[in-house]
């Protein structure tokens, strides 16, 4: 089986599998889930979203959070962790997108990445999640469930897995495979303790099983 072919058959089953794997930050609006995918950093999804409700009661759009101070935004958002750096990224963020896109997140992976505390893993995710274009978000599981699969081979680096990936994976399918990846490393191919190899449903073509 080529990389290409393990590639279609490991969407098949997920999308099987996890038909409904969808972003598991809550937002409704493209610059709260810049906020969210910032503080998610070494930060659970479930965390973010509790302390994000506090966040937004009180800085309700992009201009109330751009004319807010770092360190009002960091006596928030300290339950996430990194809080002084992650409130610094927040509050210059917001204001470039007040004063340079009229509240708006950019439609331009390559003026994302230019935004604060914006890498290629937040750029790709709101390029998928919320312009509905190609994207890859090589986060811990994706980079994690890639190489157990075999999908890559010894690659760590999250632009590498993502450019590996890129050349195997059919563009409007990378999105959703990233978040089914998601769903199966927390609940099958797990990081704290051994993968419940028995119960999954690329036993029989991962490279890695039982290993």
């Amino acid at each position: 089986m080529t990389k290409q072919e393990l590639a279609y058959e490991v969407i098949s089953r997920l999308k099987k599998e996890y038909p409904d794997a969808d972003c598991t930050l809550d937002y409704d609006d493209a610059w709260k889930l810049l906020v969210s995918v910032r503080l998610a950093a070494q930060c659970t999804d479930a965390r973010v979203n509790v302390v994000v409700q506090d966040l937004y009661a009180k800085y309700p759009d992009v201009a109330a959070l751009a004319a807010a101070e770092p360190e009002d935004i960091e006596a928030i958002v300290r339950p996430c962790g990194l809080g002084k750096s992650k409130a610094r990224d927040i509050s210059a963020c917001m204001r470039i997108l007040h004063e340079q896109y009229h509240d708006k997140v950019p439609e331009d992976f390559n003026a994302l990445l230019k935004l604060p505390g914006v890498g290629r893993k937040s750029a790709n995710l709101i390029m998928g999640d919320v312009f509905g274009k190609p994207a890859i978000v090589t986060d811990t599981h994706c980079i994690r469930l890639s190489n157990r699969i075999g999908l890559v081979h010894d690659l760590k680096d999250p632009k590498k897995v993502e450019m590996e990936l890129w050349k195997i994976i059919p563009p409007e399918e990378g999105n959703d495979l990233c978040h089914r990846l998601v769903y199966h490393g927390r609940e099958v191919c797990t990081a704290r303790t051994k993968p419940y190899c028995d119960r999954c449903c690329l036993k029989d073509i991962c490279e890695k099983n039982g290993i």
